[in-house]
């Protein structure tokens, strides 16, 4: 059994890469951008504000999960970091992707925020391999509410959101591998780009991501 949740995992992962790079990064960018819309629609009990303006970095992903008996989840992103008080790198491209065993039937696509609060979490990002949340780095269900105090300090490196039915909310994402698209950042940049540049905002952002860096510094 455990073999073949492992062959499972593999596979899910395989299509999720393969997913992101032939879709293209700037379909991932435009996701984004949607998602940081939505969220400043969002009632109270959403991203607190304070929470975003004091990130040292974002991971935007969109994740479909389907399946029957065996179910399969895989989904494509964007990572950014903050540069400056009010200034943003251009994206670096991720995936995630999973498989369990399960009578499900229908396919099901949510939306995660993942919230860089330490500057470990970004360089963990920026070395452009695979990060596992919770082992990597401490991971935990983001607070809520807009009006959350600005001097709570952090309780993980990253807090985790999903938007469900409309809302924002912490959801726990333990266990999740997320990996680096090195073929979708060398597509939308032009040329073989490392992460670590990427995030430290050595590489210029293209023009297709300047949408996604005006509304970011909007926090």
């Amino acid at each position: 059994m455990k073999m073949i949740t492992r062959l499972l995992l593999a596979f899910a992962l395989m299509a999720a890469a393969g997913s992101a790079r032939a879709e293209g990064l700037q379909d991932s960018v435009d996701q984004a951008v949607d998602i940081i819309k939505k969220f400043k629609e969002m009632p109270e009990q959403s991203i607190p504000e304070s929470i975003l303006r004091n990130s040292r970095g974002l991971a935007i992903l969109t994740v479909v999960k389907a399946g029957f008996i065996l179910s399969a989840r895989g989904g494509q992103g964007v990572v950014v970091a903050r540069i400056s008080t009010n200034d943003w790198s251009g994206p670096s491209a991720i995936a995630t992707g999973g498989a369990g065993l399960g009578f499900q039937i229908g396919a099901q696509a949510s939306e995660f925020v993942l919230v860089l609060n330490t500057p470990e979490a970004v360089k963990a990002f920026s070395r452009g391999g695979n990060v596992s949340l919770g082992t990597d780095l401490s991971v935990a269900a983001g607070p809520v509410g807009r009006n959350l105090a600005v001097d709570v300090a952090p309780t993980a490196a990253i807090y985790t959101y999903s938007r469900s039915q409309g809302l924002f909310a912490g959801v726990s994402l333990e266990g999740t591998v997320i990996v680096t698209r090195n073929g979708s950042n060398k597509d939308y940049y032009g040329k073989s780009v490392e992460v670590e540049d990427i995030l430290k905002g050595k590489i210029p952002a293209p023009a297709g991501a300047q949408q996604l860096i005006k509304e970011l510094k909007k926090f």
